[in-house]
């Protein structure tokens, strides 16, 4: 495996305040949460390919979805559990004894049980009362584990939920047989700071036997909240790849799982190195392009043009580059354009072994710039507006939706 470069960016008395686990439980959530992401449908082999895949490069945990959804749902969870991988298979369940049988029957080992917590998920969503949720979490609980599962309990919205409500349903869920505690930021609101302290509270009132956390990204933090969660000892960090999940998704596997290598030289146990691979095939099955400035897997992760950046790269990779792309599969592009150098135009000539005196230089330079400028954007433009009208409704259209209504002959209903 290629080792990452480690980069000293803290101060040797930071790690005094760090509690990082010995062994770091990546939970990786790309088939459920994953699939959430608007438009995405992942079918029952293209759940066991990624699956796959993920088991090989060392991922402990693989949520295969919800089986109680649909039997098409049921038939993934059931494949994946069956075909002999080394990460562990969960399945996830409400709070409602059907589900949690649906994951029984599938032959998943693991399950996720989860339930909102927050008062305005309780008032608008559940309509339920602090006292009926718990109930029903230690009831589910309960079923799970005398089936046998290793239970992991999810609140949704813990972060916002009243912290003594959250003491106390944790507290007794765990008491109840709850193998592992997941604190969710679902709307992802928390703030690397803010989340220190609540975790370290967290820990200090309900004494987890073992702590995981589920960050979403709604404003750009989940990796960052992952890591700070780690820093305080959370153990199973919940990754999809991409950073795929609902709305603007969910914590980065390939970010989390790099920076821990490069950044606090942690050995995950991940392949980095194929990542990218892993990426790639996950933008395919998924149809959600992967953005090209996106951190380490994007096309643009290590690609250069400005001239100052080719020559210092020329010169020494570190200059503008944290660590190598083979680190996570990937390949460094010198882009020729507008931004061109003539140290970039040099090394690219030695790829057919041709050097150029500094007239012919120049006058090749200056067409490379003009000819970039002055091509029409009219193709991207084109690109682009297909590409927002996919993803503005990528459900089902209008004219779909009704037609199934017409087909099933559902009429409006006249007082």
């Amino acid at each position: 495996m290629a080792e990452p470069r480690l980069v000293e960016n803290y101060h040797p008395q930071t790690a005094s305040q760090r509690r990082i686990p010995e062994s770091i439980v990546f939970w990786d959530e790309t088939l459920r949460d994953g699939e959430q992401t608007p438009g995405v449908h992942f079918s029952p082999e293209e759940k066991l390919r990624v699956a796959t895949l993920l088991s090989e490069i060392g991922v402990s945990v693989v949520n295969a979805g919800i089986p109680v959804v649909s039997e098409e749902e049921a038939r993934a969870v059931r494949l994946v559990a069956s075909a002999g991988l080394k990460a562990k298979v969960l399945a996830a369940a409400r709070t409602v004894p059907a589900d949690v049988d649906a994951v029984i029957r599938s032959g998943a080992t693991h399950i996720a049980i989860f339930v909102a917590a927050s008062q305005v998920h309780l008032k608008y969503k559940l309509r339920m009362t602090q006292e009926e949720v718990l109930a029903v979490s230690l009831k589910s609980v309960r079923q799970a584990k005398e089936a046998g599962l290793h239970v992991a309990f999810v609140t949704e919205d813990t972060v916002r939920a009243p912290f003594d409500f959250v003491e106390r349903l944790y507290r007794e869920v765990q008491d109840a047989g709850a193998d592992r505690l997941v604190v969710a930021d679902t709307v992802g609101i928390m703030t690397p700071l803010t989340f220190r302290w609540y975790l370290t509270e967290f820990q200090r009132r309900v004494h987890p036997k073992d702590l995981s956390v589920h960050c979403h990204n709604d404003l750009g933090l989940a990796a960052a909240n992952t890591l700070t969660a780690i820093e305080c000892g959370a153990r199973a960090p919940h990754v999809c790849v991409n950073g795929l999940g609902e709305r603007a998704g969910n914590a980065s596997l390939e970010e989390v799982v790099v920076e821990l290598e490069a950044l606090y030289g942690i050995h995950t146990g991940i392949q980095t190195e194929r990542l990218t691979e892993l990426s790639r095939l996950v933008e395919e099955l998924s149809g959600i392009p992967v953005a090209p400035n996106k951190a380490l897997v994007g096309y643009n992760a290590f690609s250069h043009e400005a001239g100052i950046h080719t020559h210092g790269i020329l010169a020494n990779t570190l200059t503008y580059e944290p660590l190598q792309p083979e680190t996570v599969g990937a390949r460094r592009q010198m882009i020729l354009g507008k931004h061109t150098g003539k140290a970039a135009v040099v090394e690219k000539l030695k790829e057919r072994g041709i050097t150029a005196p500094d007239p012919l230089l120049l006058e090749l330079l200056h067409r490379i710039k003009t000819g970039t400028e002055s091509r029409s954007k009219d193709d991207l433009r084109r690109f682009l507006r297909e590409y927002r009208h996919l993803f503005e409704r990528p459900g089902l259209s209008d004219d779909e939706f009704w037609t199934m209504v017409d087909a099933l002959g559902i009429a409006a209903v006249t007082t």
